[in-house]
This record gives C-alpha cells, sequence and structure tokens, in this order.
C-alpha cells in the first residue's frame, strides 16, 4: 500500500481567491485579505501565487525587502522596472528573480493584448539585508522533457540557474503522458510541487493542474497522466 502521509495536496479550488477585475489571483499560502493558520508557508515557502493578470494592466511600484521573489511565466509575459534601473519582459516558461534584500520598489505589466498567467513564489532569504538584484533568463521547455532542471538556485554548483539568497531551489520539468521522473526530498526540507498545466500523480495520488502538493522527506515518483509542466519549490 502507497503511503500518502507525505504528500499534503491542496486542491485548486479549496486556495484562497480575490478578483481584482484586472488580476484574478489564488493563493497557496496566507496572502493580502487571504489568512488561513493552518496555511501560513512550507518551510521557507512564504508565498505561492497563481495570477492571471488581464491584458494592459498590472502592478504598479510597490516596495519590497528581504524576500526572494521569483515570477514563472506560464502564458504571455510580464515586464518589469525597478528602482535599481532594471528593465526586461520575461515570456512563458521563463524565469525573473528578484532579491529584494535592503529594500526595493519595482512594477510588474503585462503590456501583452492577451491575459499573462504566472506562478509567483516568495521564499525567505537565508539572512536579512544585502544588496537588492534582479535577474531574469529563459529556460526553453524541451531542456527541461523528462527531467527537472533547476531554474533558481542559493546553491554553489548550480551554475546556469538564476541566483538566489535562499537555501533553495526552483526546479521545473516537462512530462509526455506515461512518463514519470522520480524526485528526493531531503529530511527536514520542504518542497512544494504545483502542474502548471496537466494531471499528474506522486506516489500515486492524483494533483491536477494547479493544485499544490505539500512534499516531506522521502524519494517521490512523479508520473504524469496527461501531458505536463510541473514547477517544485525545495526549501529549508
Amino acid at each position: 500500500m502507497i503511503d500518502t502521509s507525505k504528500i499534503d495536496r491542496r486542491p485548486f479550488e479549496t486556495l484562497g481567491h480575490a478578483n481584482h477585475g484586472w488580476l484574478n489571483a489564488r493563493h497557496h499560502f496566507s496572502f493580502a485579505s487571504y489568512h488561513d493558520p493552518a496555511r501560513m508557508g512550507w518551510g521557507a515557502i512564504r508565498v505561492w501565487n497563481d495570477d492571471e493578470i488581464g491584458a494592459n494592466s498590472g502592478f504598479p511600484a510597490h516596495p519590497h525587502q528581504d524576500m526572494e521573489i521569483i515570477t514563472y511565466v506560464r502564458s504571455g509575459a510580464i515586464t518589469h522596472q525597478d528602482s535599481m534601473g532594471n528593465k526586461g519582459r520575461t515570456g512563458a516558461g521563463d524565469v525573473q528573480v528578484m532579491s529584494a534584500g535592503t529594500g526595493v520598489r519595482h512594477a510588474e505589466y503585462n503590456l501583452e493584448p492577451e491575459t499573462t498567467t504566472l506562478f509567483q513564489i516568495w521564499i525567505s532569504p537565508r539572512e536579512r539585508g544585502g544588496q537588492p538584484s534582479w535577474g531574469a533568463k529563459p529556460f526553453p521547455k524541451g531542456d527541461r522533457s523528462g527531467k527537472f532542471v533547476t531554474m533558481a538556485s542559493g546553491f554553489p554548483g548550480d551554475g546556469d540557474a538564476l541566483p538566489i539568497r535562499a537555501d533553495a531551489r526552483v526546479l521545473g520539468a516537462t512530462l509526455k503522458a506515461g512518463e514519470s521522473v522520480e524526485y528526493k526530498v531531503g529530511e527536514g526540507r520542504h518542497a512544494y510541487l504545483v502542474p502548471a498545466i496537466g494531471a499528474i500523480k506522486v506516489d500515486g495520488e492524483r494533483v491536477n493542474a494547479r493544485d499544490g502538493a505539500a512534499l516531506t522527506g522521502g524519494t517521490y515518483v512523479i508520473a504524469a497522466i496527461e501531458d505536463a509542466e510541473i514547477v517544485l519549490v525545495d526549501a529549508e
């Protein structure tokens, strides 16, 4: 019998929800007006928002500090501008990271003629302070076929990944229906997995598109029921 006690599935329909018209947001963890004491975060993972941003709209300039903010664009594109002078457009399947450090202001706009969808993930840094920074990089989905690729990392040796200041990795994989991949979560670590598209099974437990699954230490078999695109964060 498969032990699913290490899998805490969070169905999409149970997530926090806020629809502001231009922004239709789902919250895997407590955020803004959504508060659930049982979902304050998962280890160092503090926020995982599933955002749909309307065409020609977005987040005006606002401040952050002492947080690693990772944006994974699922469809469309997001255009970034910050108080450090950085500007950039991040398209579908690509990733941008911002280390807020001692403090930064940034704006994120969808300047496209269609809705942009993305995951915004916040991870607590290993220490407070530090010079703010921003970066973005393409991660072609073909390079992730049948395996996890590290897209952002706070560990030395993950040289192709965007750097973050947390003891964490942000990984992506694309699986064809019927394909599977193993992933090992170290003891004492916290992993959170969301299929951007497609249904999967994690050790036999079904996880639908945009559901979340919180995982504790152990080795998991992740199998695609349908063609799937998966984002996973492995943190303290």
